[in-house]
């Protein structure tokens, strides 16, 4: 069984899809964009902030994220992303993969998905 999870503390979804699905303990976010920041820094601070949000919404918490994905438009914007992304996380920090795309939603430079478990 499944359950979505929904808050308005993060951007709605600009599609058909949830902002997560809760399914037993586990828990996924959809990829999180920032709407309105301008730089890398701000962006990378406010995706995660919007699924730090969802995961709120089902009783978890970012020490409870076991896997992020992390898409960036530009590779090179990698070191910007891992300085902010660095101060989400204490101890052990989840599974991360990070891979460039061509173009992200909205011209986003980047967008991230978590998977948690309660």
């Amino acid at each position: 069984m499944k359950t979505v999870i929904s808050t308005e503390k993060a951007p709605a979804a600009i599609g058909p899809y949830s902002q997560g699905i809760q399914a037993g303990s586990l828990i996924i976010t959809s990829g999180q964009l920032p709407i309105d920041p301008a730089t890398i820094e701000e962006q990378t601070r406010q995706s995660l902030e919007n699924c730090k949000a969802v995961l709120a919404a089902a009783g978890a918490a970012m020490e409870n994220v076991i896997k992020t994905t992390v898409f960036l438009s530009d590779m090179n914007n990698f070191a910007a992303m891992n300085g902010v992304y660095a101060t989400f996380f204490e101890g052990a920090c989840p599974a991360r993969s990070a891979v460039e795309v061509a173009r992200l939603p909205k011209d986003a430079l980047v967008e991230i998905e978590c998977i948690a478990v309660l």
